[in-house]
């Protein structure tokens, strides 16, 4: 049957168990998206799983497989423990087996396929696009070799272990140690809990077979976009040399072809782009690639793909500040941190269409970007992402041992070194040609970092027009295209430097468990919990009001917030985990995303803090009387002291008073000129914990909890209101329990700027 251009060959199915299996059916899992239900053994993700070198025919191995759970040691089995269904990890609900399998056991597959007579005389290539993680393939009883890793695609040429007629058979052991080894493996754990989740082991992605010319054949792209030339290059790569062999590349607009030339095998081609259209968040445009493998005047191989015109850089703003700059123009980039979880498929979406849904949604709510974190998709994700326009920023999956926060690198063994560059150099290499990629991350807070100055220079060797982030989080070495921190719940921004831009990349995580779209009933997890979707909904915009000066001063480029989805008893997602729901007033924080691109405010200082000078508060610790925070009260027997108030230590306050009991009230008094006129006041506070702050006697705000720096916190109306020229009071009460204290205050005037 024809699907989306392309030929896909009626598959047969062969099971070579001794009986046949039951009706396959999903395993009764914990939660399960609305996808599942589209979920068969007739359409286990039939789309071509390779959009950016598609040949018109394949046949796909998805489907039901035979399998068996072994010792490790052990030969392979004789009889088979039932079917599960491939692409979908055997730990899985949508598996129909939903196992563990453990490091000291095996998993092997078996199935059987016919290949269409027309492959006749054809080169055979079967395709594996991830198998988690050590892989040994046997087509009719022989062995083809082996892989290590748990996110790259390979492939075996089958043709000479093929028989010439009937029924092939394809056997594959797969080994998985999880987190008993050193190997890549991002969030994977034998036993899930907090930010940890469930394993995958075996096929996770699309196993598939191809004919190819038994002569010749293109192996591979290389696509180049170059903005500020105006063209883009091209270089194609065929499975062997042959100098009589031309490569024909063709680039179409709108199936208008706009330019066509040629060249050997391994030579960059040059292209003109008149008048580019360029590829952004706004615009996704995609340009459309032809490319012919011609002998003589005979077409021996044909692949199309598809390319945006883009640019991702550094640059200096009119100010001189450094930040990130996409297409020439300096672009502030937001969205969530994706971990790609899913309740029925763990590692593997339920269909295309769910794959795509992530995208829209993130869009959708008002961000243009994700950062994938330390996982890598299926390349159908990524296609969707150059699609819809959603910019990505790419982790390498993680793995080893951790450095912890402000103790620099770990020490690999070789085989550990090795085994990570070898995956890191297929990570950049096969993902090279997708627009939608702006950022290779090599290292997440630590995790298995070593040698980072050498992996970054290796990140720009293999692609030097992409940015690097050398460490996201933790501990920075000050290489790399930005300084990247992680704040929770933030937000905060380091100054940028001279070469590097300032990245926070990763705040939030507010947490809220939505009943009956969650992992477990109870005991489920977040940075900061929340019992109510208005009280979340109102704490993210507040995380966003603070977050837009940011923008200004000290110069932020972009900001990573915590997460696209609930994963597992982690309840910190945008959305639940099975994607049913949008845990906050979806209008109210798309519009407060879609601001983060206007010019950022001007924060100006109304009633200073003491940030920058210790101002004179009056203060006592013992409770007061009832009327202590009103203009009228008498404070003339308080103590005096500098803000801020509490205990050096604690993190990001500024502390000229020590205090160190349970409570502290303050109050002041800050003249306001005749003249004034106030645009959007807010309070400027940092507090650890509670806190409550008064205006001329009414309540401005209170505020739970601790922050970990300086905020905007927003202002009552009847504080507001109460304002006036001439002389005002401020009072403030905090309340410690636990750990650090601090308490300052003090007030400012948000002005918006109009966009140029």
């Amino acid at each position: 049957m024809k699907q989306a251009g392309y030929w896909i060959a009626v598959l047969t199915v062969f099971s070579f168990g001794a009986s046949t299996w039951a009706a396959w059916q999903p395993a009764k899992g914990p939660l399960a998206t609305r996808w599942a239900k589209d979920v068969s053994p007739e359409n286990a993700h039939p789309e071509y799983p390779r959009p950016q070198m598609v040949r018109q025919e394949w046949l796909n191995l998805n489907g039901l497989w035979d399998y068996a759970i072994r010792p490790k040691e052990e030969a392979r089995p004789e009889k088979f423990d039932g079917e599960i269904l491939a692409p979908f990890p055997i730990e899985s609900a949508l598996s129909g087996v939903m196992k563990r399998v453990g490091e000291n056991n095996r998993l092997w597959y078996r199935r059987g396929f016919e290949l269409p007579t027309s492959w006749s005389g054809r080169r055979v290539l079967l395709h594996f696009e991830a198998v988690d993680w050590e892989t040994t393939v046997l087509v009719n009883g022989r062995e083809l070799g082996k892989h290590r890793g748990g996110y790259a695609r390979f492939s075996f040429d089958i043709t000479d272990a093929l028989k010439p007629s009937g029924t092939q058979e394809l056997v594959v052991s797969v080994w998985d140690p999880t987190d008993k080894s050193h190997q890549a493996r991002g969030k994977q754990v034998t036993e899930p809990h907090s930010i940890w989740y469930t394993s995958t082991t075996g096929i996770w992605q699309t196993v598939w077979v191809e004919p190819l010319s038994p002569q010749v054949y293109i192996k591979g792209l290389k696509i180049v976009p170059d903005v500020d030339a105006g063209e883009v290059r091209v270089a194609v790569y065929f499975s062997q040399a042959m100098p009589e062999v031309r490569a024909i590349v063709e680039v179409h607009d709108g199936g208008r072809a706009i330019a066509r030339a040629e060249a050997a095998s391994n030579t960059e081609i040059r292209l003109l782009v008149p008048e580019a259209k360029l590829w952004s968040p706004d615009s996704p445009y995609l340009y459309d690639l032809t490319v012919t493998m011609m002998k003589g005047g005979e077409a021996m191989d044909e692949v199309t793909s598809y390319f945006g015109m883009r640019k991702a850089s550094l640059g200096k703003d009119e100010n001189g500040v450094t930040r990130i700059f996409f297409n020439n123009k300096p672009l502030f980039m937001f969205g969530p941190l994706d971990q790609g979880f899913w309740p029925d498929g763990i590692y593997t979406a339920p269909t295309d269409e769910a794959l795509r849904y992530d995208i829209e949604a993130t869009k959708q709510l008002g961000f243009n970007m994700c950062r994938k974190h330390v996982k890598v998709e299926p390349d159908r994700w990524y296609y969707w992402a150059d699609r819809l326009g959603l910019l990505v920023w790419q982790d390498m999956p993680s793995g080893d041992r951790f450095a912890r926060s402000g103790q620099g690198e770990i020490t690999r063994s070789k085989e550990s070194a090795e085994q990570f560059e070898q995956e890191l150099t297929a990570l950049v290499e096969t993902h090279f040609n997708h627009p939608c990629i702006v950022m290779w991350v090599p290292f997440n807070e630590g995790w298995g970092q070593y040698d980072t100055a050498r992996i970054v220079e290796k990140i720009k060797a293999l692609d030097p027009t992409r940015l690097v982030d050398c460490a996201s989080g933790w501990n920075d070495m000050g290489v790399g295209d930005v300084h990247d921190i992680h704040s929770y719940p933030g937000p905060a921004a380091v100054p940028p430097e001279p070469n590097r831009a300032a990245v926070l990349g990763e705040f939030g995580g507010l947490g809220l468990p939505l009943r009956g779209h969650t992992w477990q009933d109870e005991k489920n997890w977040g940075y900061r919990s929340f019992e109510d979707r208005e009280s979340l909904t109102n704490a993210y915009f507040a995380l966003l009001q603070n977050l837009r000066p940011l923008i200004q001063s000290p110069g932020l480029s972009a900001a990573v917030y915590t997460q696209t989805t609930d994963v597992e008893i982690e309840v910190n997602g945008l959305m639940t985990y099975d994607r049913a729901l949008i845990k906050m007033d979806a209008e109210h924080i798309t519009a407060a995303n879609r601001k983060m691109y206007l010019p950022p405010p001007l924060v100006r200082t109304t009633v200073p803090t003491s940030q920058d000078e210790g101002i004179l508060w009056r203060y006592v610790t013992d409770t007061p009387a009832d009327d202590w925070y009103k203009p009228t009260f008498d404070d003339s027997r308080w103590k005096t002291g500098q803000g801020g108030f509490g205990r050096k230590e604690t993190p990001g306050s500024v502390v000229r008073t020590e205090w160190h009991t349970s409570d502290i009230y303050l109050r002041r008094i800050f003249t306001l000129p005749e003249n004034v006129w106030l645009a959007d006041p807010y309070l400027l506070i940092h507090h650890d914990e509670d806190a409550e702050v008064y205006i001329n006697g009414a309540l401005a705000a209170k505020a739970g909890g601790y922050t970990v720096s300086y905020g905007l916190l927003p202002m009552s109306k009847e504080s507001r209101e109460a304002l006036r020229p001439g002389d005002n009071t401020l009072a403030a009460h905090c309340k410690q329990t636990s750990g650090g204290q601090c308490i300052d205050v003090g007030i400012v005037d948000v002005v918006e700027r109009q966009p140029d």
